[in-house]
């Protein structure tokens, strides 16, 4: 499993519908009135998008709080990944993370090297010594799959080094707005974005995995020469008039951090109580769970029989088979996943023999 979301391949062995808990969508979906707004945006699929996108990047612009010359635009923010790391000869990432990165990587032929998170899942310092010229840092902000965040004063830190080896440091910020405290893009404006990139997406909190809907802020330099790369036309239309609603909408916005904030707090206790499993902490919309009386698969076939589908993490490189991931939903199927690990927790317990 290297991707969440795959619910077609798991169909046959569960007789109703599936909850997808592999996937971490915003569990209110996307913002209210958005359907309505598409429908009367219809007739636009008869012309060709803005080639320069420029109503979008006023949009972005004053929901992001940067000019518009530092934005630049992907068909989803893995789009915009795969753009700068074919931009740099060397990759740097720290493990977990997502798998994209060293993916695409490969897919450039680029080296790269991998570095892994001390115990708390953050970044030492130390390993950034082995940042070179030249070379592209990749952090996820939060991290998948450990939903922690970058501590400001340590990010802070991390940027001087990089930019002090003339290096270039890319967030990937996908799950940025459920997230409280700091915000990277106004943390780096006066330093205008040098040898910097954060990356955003409308996917996550948004609820919009289908659109595509991607954006970054960098330097207007490397945005010139990141757009330079991408193909014309990579917003579609219905994507270009998504961006004229969903960044308006500050009730939403507000309204989902603190749902989902309050239902991560109810997973996340309901699981520490059970002493089958370890929840980390997290600041987005999904926990990371280390399993210690069983591995990923008996653990992913007790939630299938249940109608539940988890993310196993063994694809994740730093991570093996005790671990696995959940996105947090809505109250019902929060309290279904908990059920599911309360069974699952009374079986280890009593049965220890048969693993």
């Amino acid at each position: 499993m290297i991707h969440g979301g795959d619910l077609l391949s798991y169909k046959e062995f569960y007789d109703g519908d599936l909850v997808d808990f592999s996937s971490n969508i915003n569990p209110l979906g996307y913002p209210q009135g958005l359907e309505a707004h598409l429908v009367k945006s219809f007739s636009s699929l008869l012309a060709y998008p803005d080639i320069k996108y420029r109503r979008l990047k006023e949009n972005l612009s004053d929901y992001l709080g940067c000019q518009e010359e530092s934005l630049v635009l992907g068909n989803g923010s893995v789009e915009l990944i795969d753009g700068f790391i074919s931009l740099f000869e060397r990759v740097l990432v720290f493990t977990p993370s997502f798998y994209e990165y060293e993916a695409r990587t490969k897919v450039h032929g680029k080296a790269l090297m991998s570095l892994s998170y001390n115990k708390d899942f953050e970044v030492d310092l130390e390993d950034l010594s082995l940042v070179k010229k030249r070379d592209l840092l990749i952090l996820g902000n939060p991290n998948n799959p450990t939903g922690l965040r970058i501590k400001e004063e340590r990010l802070r830190a991390i940027y001087e080094v990089v930019v002090e080896k003339e290096a270039f440091l890319l967030l990937d910020e996908a799950f940025y707005e459920f997230t409280e405290g700091y915000d990277s893009i106004k943390l780096f404006k006066g330093e205008e974005y040098r040898n910097l990139a954060i990356l955003r997406a409308s996917t996550k909190f948004f609820g919009l995995p289908g659109l595509r809907l991607g954006y970054g802020v960098t330097s207007s330099a490397m945005a010139r020469r990141l757009e330079g790369l991408l193909l014309p036309w990579n917003i579609n239309s219905l994507a270009e008039a998504a961006g004229d609603y969903i960044f308006k909408d500050g009730t939403y916005i507000e309204k989902s951090r603190a749902y989902v904030k309050k239902e991560r707090d109810f997973l996340s206790s309901g699981i520490e109580g059970l002493e089958s499993f370890k929840v980390f902490s997290s600041e987005s919309n999904f926990l990371l769970v280390r399993l210690l009386a069983c591995d990923e698969d008996k653990a992913f076939n007790h939630f299938l029989s249940q109608g539940l589908i988890i993310r196993k993490c063994s694809s994740f490189r730093g991570l093996d088979k005790s671990y696995i991931r959940v996105a947090v939903k809505d109250r019902e199927n929060n309290k279904r996943l908990l059920n599911a690990f309360r069974s699952l927790d009374d079986y280890l317990r009593k049965s220890p023999a048969s693993l």
